[in-house]
């Protein structure tokens, strides 16, 4: 897999901040013929190609940890999220999964189309989460928790905007900490993500980030206590000792360490 990032190189020691740090026009538009952004810092950053995508449920939801997921808005700046908690839904034989049993509908079909499509669905009516399709027929990995990256502004704003008024101000550690949350705050609703590619929308992709592997945290899934032996099966995944993280669990991180 390509790496996600290409340095550029110096101008020499007698270059100016302004001619090292800015990019011109032309290098502009070559990253975005690339399909490179940038972040808040300048830093290059490019999406994740199809190739990463292509990989069994489980292995997909312990590789999003630490991956960046991005939302440009049609207007202002980029907002990013690191993704810090994840479940696994594998498909037809998970009593979990909205597909259990080879369902398949107008709502989640999402689940059964290609590695990188976008799944989202409301819960209690009107609150989205956001899924993204795996291998295997109608499995898809949840993004439960991000850790806000760029523009935290933009998301208090969003957050705000679905709270009552004379609410206590939301910490930047809690502008995510939630599957519904972390859909307020980047600004992902149902009519529009929907069924869409990461590796070509304009609006919402996913870049490279962190290496997590050895602070991942596995345990069960939050809220299906319905799926009988499915429920209590160790398919949520967490970087231990992110605070963005929804929910703890003590247990499973005493039997990791």
């Amino acid at each position: 897999m390509k790496k996600s990032a290409t340095k550029r190189k110096g101008k020499g020691k007698g270059a100016s901040n302004s001619e090292s740090g800015d990019l011109t026009l032309s290098k502009k538009l070559k990253l975005i013929s690339e399909k490179r952004t940038l972040s808040s810092t300048g830093k290059e950053c490019a999406r994740m190609p199809k190739e990463f995508f292509e990989k069994p449920c489980v292995d997909l939801a312990k590789a999003l940890l630490g991956k960046i997921l991005v939302r440009k808005p049609d207007s202002g700046d980029r907002i990013a999220g690191k993704i810090v908690e994840v479940e696994a839904y594998l498909g037809g034989e998970d009593k979990g999964a909205h597909s259990y049993g080879g369902k398949k509908t107008p709502k989640n079909a999402a689940m059964f189309m290609a590695p990188a499509t976008v799944y989202v669905y409301w819960i209690y009516g009107s609150y989205s989460c956001i899924n993204i399709s795996s291998q295997g027929d109608g499995a898809a990995v949840l993004i439960r928790a991000i850790e806000p990256v760029d523009g935290k502004d933009r998301m208090h704003t969003a957050r705000s905007a679905k709270r009552k008024e004379g609410a206590k101000p939301l910490k930047d550690h809690e502008l995510g900490n939630g599957p519904s949350k972390l859909c307020q705050a980047m600004m992902i609703d149902k009519p529009t993500f929907n069924e869409k590619d990461l590796t070509d929308c304009k609006t919402l992709w996913l870049e490279n980030g962190d290496s997590v592997d050895k602070e991942i945290v596995s345990c069960s899934r939050i809220g299906i206590d319905y799926a009988e032996e499915w429920a209590s099966k160790p398919l949520r995944f967490y970087i231990k000792g992110n605070k963005c993280v929804s929910v703890r669990d003590k247990k499973a991180e005493e039997n990791e360490s």
